[in-house]
């Protein structure tokens, strides 16, 4: 099961009023801040559902002069906690964490009561692994402002992380109920229906996950899974026939398409499938006992 990787990876959500924070600041100190969450949205998700490199390329050209602007609103006006938390979005999206970790302080110092400032500071400490550290904040914002999503997103990742499948799944959910536009809550809440071995209603969550991330590999391979898991191997190769148009250098994706072919009876193709495994990934036992199994 491929499972999302720990990078920061901006899957941006809708610029909106009540996105990052605050709305009661100047007018410029405004405009630098809508800049900061058009480039890098709301908050930055740790999630593999991602972009473009060259829509990642372009945001972080603007982020870079975003930063500057707030900089400046920053020298003009030390203690506006918004510009610090819009600052400290953009240096976690330029992967600067620790920096980012001092806007962030600086903004909750400024400001006890900005809950979205502790959800955006919890998300670097998960990237840093500091996940008790993230658990507080999450904590924190939710206690603050029981309707943002992104928080509870967060907070279910982390029960995610330790195991805890009950909240995490409460938790994600509590996510979709509030965003329902948001394809890596789907997608994760499927992995862990999956998990359960609940492999309908992980399928629902994927096929969500894919609407809304349309050409992204991973709610497809999680899909395929629970197909193959329920013997709908037709289903789950159309599946992974996409998936590997979207990520052809991913070895478990290319063995998972040769069971589904093999199960189909298409020796031709479960055997060009392990072939591309083994080429991606030379010792992947599945990948050599396909290949065995099919007459390669």
């Amino acid at each position: 099961m491929v499972s999302p990787p720990e990078t920061l990876h901006p899957m941006a959500d809708p610029a909106s009023d009540d996105c990052c924070g605050r709305s009661q600041i100047g007018s410029r100190a405004a405009a630098l801040v809508a800049l900061a969450i058009f480039s890098a949205g709301c908050s930055i998700n740790l999630s593999s559902l991602s972009g473009s490199g060259e829509k990642d390329e372009a945001a972080q050209g603007a982020a870079a002069g975003s930063i500057s602007s707030l900089s400046d609103t920053i020298r003009n006006n030390p203690n506006d906690p918004q510009a610090y938390n819009a600052r400290g979005l953009l240096l976690a999206q330029g992967g600067k964490f620790e920096e980012a970790l001092v806007d962030l302080n600086k903004a909750v110092s400024l400001d006890a009561n900005y809950g979205h400032a502790y959800a955006n500071r919890a998300l670097i400490h998960r990237h840093s692994k500091r996940l008790d550290q993230a658990m507080a904040d999450y904590n924190r914002a939710i206690a603050l402002d029981a309707s943002y999503a992104p928080a509870f997103l967060g907070r279910g990742m982390i029960y995610k992380a330790r195991n805890q499948q009950a909240e995490a799944v409460e938790d994600l959910s509590k996510a979709i109920s509030l965003r329902p536009d948001n394809a890596e809550a789907y997608y994760n809440r499927g992995l862990l229906y999956q998990a359960d071995k609940q492999h309908e209603l992980a399928i629902t969550d994927f096929t969500s996950a894919n609407g809304l991330a349309p050409q992204q590999a991973d709610p497809l391979y999680g899909r395929a899974v629970s197909y193959l898991a329920l013997d709908k191997p037709k289903e789950a190769a159309a599946d992974l026939d996409e998936a590997v148009q979207a990520a052809p250098m991913n070895g478990q994706i290319w063995v998972a398409r040769g069971q589904a072919y093999e199960k189909l009876g298409d020796k031709a193709k479960a055997a060009a499938s392990y072939t591309r495994a083994i080429d991606i990934r030379p010792k992947d036992e599945a990948a050599r006992s396909g290949m065995a199994r099919v007459g390669g």
